[in-house]
């Protein structure tokens, strides 16, 4: 996993419905080792996002900006720490994080957490939690190359006001490499299950599904592809928010 911290890479996320991961998994047992943190396998991932109270993030993200970034702390469970994580995405399509470690997982950012993002990001607007995701993730490390592959499944979302949505059968998968090699494994699989790349965000995901007061006419036609992938009527619940 060092030499795969990949912390400034390129990501190619696909998604895929959980019947469909199972079958495909152990496919990719010949080219990659999986992560085992502590005897699991599958590793339990809680993140706090924090947005502008107009969520300007989310904003920036659905009307295509260039250079965005999100904020989060994130806790990772069976490693039992937590990060405060400022994650860039470039005009390049390059993503680049940054992070520190901080002592819980917490819903109101201190002075420190701020001086540490406005040192990595530029921020223009006070910060305010917006949204709770849980996942469960499986990574897994390629035998050769410099590339790493991850697997979200069970994924949960709970915003400020406490409204709650889970996608049990929905799984993200994301592809970070240094820079993008169509020759590899796992996007060949994907081409041939006629599975193409996906411009997807969790945050703004849940955001879309839980929040009320958010625009939703970029977001909506990637929520009627995941209501087919999942059996869930996701569109109403979209709707309804």
């Amino acid at each position: 996993m060092d030499s795969v911290a990949l912390m400034d890479r390129h990501d190619t996320k696909y998604v895929l419905n959980r019947h469909d991961f199972e079958l495909m998994l152990p496919e990719l047992s010949s080219e990659y080792r999986v992560l085992d943190v502590n005897g699991n396998r599958v590793s339990k991932y809680v993140s706090q996002y924090f947005d502008s109270s107009n969520f300007e993030f989310y904003r920036l993200h659905q009307t295509g900006k260039k250079n965005r970034v999100k904020i989060r702390i994130r806790r990772y469970v069976e490693s039992n720490i937590n990060f405060l994580e400022v994650k860039l995405k470039n005009n390049k399509g390059r993503t680049i994080k940054h992070r520190m470690p901080v002592g819980e997982l917490r819903s109101v950012l201190t002075s420190h957490d701020i001086a540490f993002i406005r040192e990595h990001g530029e921020l223009d607007f006070d910060l305010h939690s917006a949204l709770m995701n849980s996942f469960s993730r499986i990574t897994l490390v390629h035998k050769i190359k410099p590339e790493r592959l991850t697997f979200d499944l069970e994924l949960a979302f709970k915003n400020s006001s406490g409204c709650n949505l889970e996608i049990p059968n929905l799984v993200i998968a994301e592809l970070k490499q240094e820079k993008f090699d169509r020759s590899s494994l796992f996007p060949s699989r994907m081409k041939v299950n006629l599975l193409r790349p996906e411009t997807i965000s969790k945050y703004c995901l849940g955001l879309a599904l839980l929040e009320s007061n958010v625009k939703k006419n970029e977001i909506k036609q990637k929520i009627k592809k995941l209501s087919t992938l999942t059996d869930q009527n996701l569109i109403s619940k979209l709707m309804s928010a």
